[in-house]
């Protein structure tokens, strides 16, 4: 097999690669739509992780502004 068969060859299966996971993609959004929206304890602790994060970090941003005013002649 040459080169140019060999591309082609890779191109074709990259190509079916993309299609399967584009089809994939539109099922899975497809079950979201169709199932029921109820949050699952997962999800929630996500949401619960992701909001705790964000205020230590503004704690944070809040306590480096204030020491940097402090130090502020």
């Amino acid at each position: 097999m040459n080169t140019q068969d060999q591309a082609r060859k890779l191109a074709t299966q990259e190509r079916l690669a993309d299609e399967q996971l584009k089809q994939n993609m539109l099922n899975r959004a497809e079950a979201e739509v169709e199932a029921p929206s109820a949050d699952t304890p997962t999800q929630e602790q996500s949401r619960e992780s992701a909001a705790q994060q964000r205020e230590e970090s503004e704690h944070l941003q809040e306590t480096m502004q204030s020491r940097a005013e402090a130090n502020t002649p």
